[in-house]
C-alpha cells in the first residue's frame, strides 16, 4: 500500500507550475481589462491544479498497465513500481477529475459562461484520452498538441473570460507563450524517455522527430515564448521585463543541445517548470504595471 508521501510524489508536484502559470497570466489580463475577481481566479487555479494532478495519475495508471514505465527513469510511478494497485491510481485520477468538474461548475455559475461546460467536458475527455483508452493520442505524437491547447490557450483564455467576459491581445500572447513553455517541458520529458518509449511503441512527437530535431524544437519553443510578448511592447512597454528570463533559459537549452541523456535531463524538467512560472509572474506583472501606471 502506497504511503501518503508516495501518493504526493505520484501526483508529480513539479508539474504544477504548468497548471498555475496560465491562471496567473489570465488573471493579469483580466486586471488589465479592469475586471479582476480574486475568487474566480482561485477557482480557476483549483480547476487547473486538479486537472493536472488528475492527468498525472491517469498517465501513471495507463502507462503502468501497458508496461511503458517498466524501465522508466524519473520520479516514482505508483502503478509501474507496484507501490499502489492500478485500480486505486485510476480511482485517484477520476476523483481529481470529479473535483475539477465541481470547481469548474462553480466557476461557470459565477461567470455565467455556460459554454465553458462543454469546454470542461472536453478537458476531462482529453485528459483521460492522453494515455488512456484503446487508442491514446499521447502514443501517436499528439500529446504536445493537448498540452499547448489545454495548458496554454484554454487555461489562460478561460481564466480571463470567466473574470472579464472577454479576452484581449495580451491574453492571447500570454496564452501562446505559456503554452509553448509547457509544450517544451513535455518535449524535454519525452526526449529523456525516447529509448523506453520507442521500445514500448509509444510514438511521442519526440520519437517521431528524432533526438536531434526534438532537442532543437525545445530551444525554439523557449525562444519564441520569450520573443512573442515583444509584439505588445507598443501598448505594454513593461513586457520587456520578460527578457530578464533569458539567462534562466541558457542552462536547460545547453543541456538539451549538448545531447545529455536520461537522468542528466531531469534538471531540465525542473528548470523549465520554473521558467514557466517565472514567465507568468513577470508577464503578469508587466500587464498590471501597464494598467496601474497608465
Amino acid at each position: 500500500m502506497a504511503t501518503a508521501a508516495q501518493w504526493f510524489e505520484g501526483a508529480r508536484p513539479r508539474t504544477l507550475p504548468m497548471a498555475v502559470a496560465p491562471v496567473i497570466i489570465g488573471s493579469a489580463a483580466a486586471f488589465d481589462l479592469g475586471s479582476f475577481h480574486w475568487f474566480n481566479a482561485l477557482l480557476a487555479a483549483l480547476v487547473a491544479i486538479l486537472l493536472q494532478v488528475g492527468v498525472n495519475y491517469a498517465n501513471d495508471y495507463s502507462d503502468g498497465v501497458r508496461g511503458t514505465d517498466d524501465n522508466r527513469v524519473g520520479p516514482l510511478r505508483l502503478t509501474g513500481s507496484g507501490a499502489a494497485a492500478a485500480k486505486h491510481v485510476k480511482y485517484a485520477a477520476f476523483l481529481c477529475f470529479g473535483l475539477a468538474m465541481a470547481a469548474g461548475l462553480a466557476l461557470v455559475i459565477l461567470s455565467q459562461a455556460w459554454f465553458l461546460l462543454l469546454v470542461g467536458v472536453g478537458c476531462i475527455a482529453a485528459a483521460w484520452g492522453y494515455t488512456g483508452g484503446r487508442n491514446p493520442y499521447g502514443y501517436l505524437g499528439l500529446g504536445d498538441v493537448f498540452v499547448f491547447v489545454f495548458f496554454g490557450l484554454v487555461a489562460t483564455l478561460g481564466t480571463t473570460y470567466t473574470q472579464a467576459g472577454q479576452v484581449n491581445a495580451a491574453a492571447w500572447i500570454g496564452a501562446i507563450s505559456t503554452g509553448l513553455i509547457a509544450t517544451a517541458l513535455l518535449m524535454a520529458n519525452n526526449v529523456r524517455d525516447i529509448p523506453t518509449d520507442r521500445e514500448s511503441g509509444k510514438r511521442t512527437l519526440a520519437v517521431r522527430l528524432g533526438d536531434d530535431a526534438a532537442r532543437i524544437s525545445y530551444v525554439m519553443m523557449l525562444a519564441l515564448a520569450l520573443l512573442l510578448p515583444l509584439l505588445l511592447v507598443g501598448d505594454y512597454p513593461w513586457v520587456l521585463l520578460v527578457l530578464l528570463l533569458l539567462p534562466a533559459c541558457l542552462m536547460p537549452s545547453w543541456l538539451m543541445l549538448k545531447g545529455k541523456k536520461r537522468r542528466s535531463l531531469i534538471p531540465v524538467l525542473k528548470q523549465t517548470g520554473l521558467i514557466n512560472l517565472g514567465f507568468s509572474v513577470v508577464y503578469g506583472l508587466a500587464l498590471v504595471l501597464t494598467r496601474v501606471l497608465a
